[in-house]
């Protein structure tokens, strides 16, 4: 019934999200085809049959039956290199499309490369849109967040170890990023697996300069920095516990509901990751823990233990998540931020991109229809509101960059051949946008199957562990 539920979850948040994006886009070319006086003979949300709509001048508003984004179509779109559908029309509809002055095709190519822009476009702006909202409004904090990147824990004999990383040191640049959050140090880890990374961290005021080999994630899991084995200390209070489970480690140990974990072995840890990463260094050595409960200390000894099916150390607990609030910003700071916000993940995509074909980043770790199904569910049961707005803000960011791509059916590889119209000074044949669009349909349908596949291949990886 879980597993049922987080489907339905990740189906229906998928299905708006997307939804909205394409929308979005969609828009936009709407618009710029409005203001030259294309005209727009029907602007549809979703696909397949029509369910219900108006009509207002030439245009048809519908909402049809597939709720998977949506479309407009203009007349003279038909023609292939306007809208792919890879089929040549007749000589004389070709000719009645360049006599009409409402036809897309009437109207000059630099007209026509500012519609075919105006759709990337339409999604880099609702992406600032969103993060600018989310910082105006919101702006979630957790109530004892550190705000410098500093390293909780280090992993004995991990590559962060064998780097000269140690406990407590502030990163200040990692790749070519100064003073990263741990989104960021996360994030340049994906794109560098299995590289060596530079990185430049601060200890008891001295900067020292480092080189970090970061190592090739198991297929299917997530990056981030445990990986390396290095833990991040994002909070600075002790770690809470909201409920212990029935005839487990902790409840044996004496652990309550409400108590505070202040230290391990000695160690002062602060999140749930951290003790995991520690337990798994250590398999099944006992461990003492000093616990705060109703303002007294006590010492408690556990044995982590791991569960049939599983192969994680753990105690047994659910943590209780620091406590959030929420701290506005002003309206400008608001704004610098979500111009931050885009700026970083722009450069990421491109990076990611970059990689991808010059081979130093393998297809397998991008992301599909299914995984960002997955994500989106995952963000949408997430508490606050930063899970969503991100995510919406990173599909938008993305979706506006791979369409400006110069392949051929994306609005990039219009825009390429409009331009290399334009330098001819003559349109290429239509024999030849024909054959170009047929081919690019054939490498996308067979690169999208590859990505499907792909996500499907790491589903079943995906657990929720518990400490």
């Amino acid at each position: 019934m879980e597993n049922l539920h987080g489907f339905v979850v990740a189906v229906v948040a998928f299905v708006v999200l997307i939804g909205v994006m394409v929308t979005v886009h969609e828009f936009g070319h709407f618009i710029m085809a409005k203001l030259f006086r294309v005209r727009v003979e029907s602007f549809s949300l979703g696909f397949g049959p029509r369910l219900f709509g108006f009509k207002h001048g030439d245009t048809d508003y519908k909402v049809c039956l597939l709720p998977l984004g949506g479309y407009v179509a203009m007349t003279g779109e038909s023609m292939p290199g306007e809208n792919m559908k890879l089929e040549a029309d007749s000589k004389e509809e070709i000719e009645a499309y360049q006599r009409d002055p409402g036809a897309l095709t009437s109207h000059p190519r630099w007209q026509r490369i500012l519609i075919g822009l105006a759709g990337p476009v339409s999604n880099f702006i609702l992406a600032f849109v969103l993060m600018g909202v989310y910082y105006w409004f919101f702006n979630e904090e957790p109530k004892d967040m550190i705000k410098q990147t500093v390293v909780e824990w280090v992993v004995p004999g991990s590559p962060a170890a064998q780097a000269g990383i140690h406990a407590g040191d502030i990163i200040r640049r990692f790749d070519s990023y100064d003073n990263p959050d741990w989104g960021m140090v996360g994030a340049r880890m994906a794109v560098n697996s299995n590289q060596t990374v530079a990185a430049t961290i601060e200890r008891d005021g001295q900067s020292i300069p480092l080189s970090l080999h970061v190592p090739e994630n198991p297929k299917g899991q997530e990056t981030d920095t445990t990986f390396a084995g290095m833990l991040a200390a994002s909070y600075s209070g002790p770690i809470g516990v909201f409920k212990v489970q029935t005839d487990r480690p902790a409840e044996r140990a004496g652990l309550r509901d409400g108590d505070l974990i202040e230290s391990v072995d000695g160690l002062q840890f602060h999140t749930v990751p951290t003790l995991l990463a520690y337990m798994q260094a250590y398999p099944g050595k006992q461990v003492t823990l000093s616990v705060l409960r109703g303002g007294s200390p006590l010492t408690l000894t556990a044995q982590p233990s791991i569960q049939q099916g599983d192969t994680v150390w753990t105690l047994g607990f659910e943590w209780a998540r620091p406590s959030m609030q929420m701290k506005p910003l002003p309206f400008g700071e608001a704004m610098v931020k979500s111009a931050s916000f885009w700026k970083d993940n722009s450069t990421l995509i491109l990076d990611v991109l970059g990689r991808l074909f010059t081979r130093k980043v393998g297809v397998s770790q991008l992301s599909g229809p299914v995984g960002i199904a997955r994500m989106a569910g995952q963000a949408a049961e997430m508490k606050g509101y930063l899970p969503k707005f991100g995510l919406a803000a990173a599909i938008s960011l993305n979706l506006g960059i791979l369409n400006l791509m110069p392949f051929p059916i994306l609005d990039g590889g219009m825009i390429l051949l409009l331009l290399i119209e334009g330098v001819m000074r003559h349109d290429i044949s239509l024999v030849v946008k024909e054959r170009i669009y047929q081919a690019a349909f054939v490498v996308l349908v067979v690169f999208f199957a590859f990505i499907i596949f792909n996500d499907v291949t790491k589903l079943p990886i995906f657990t929720h562990l518990k400490p």
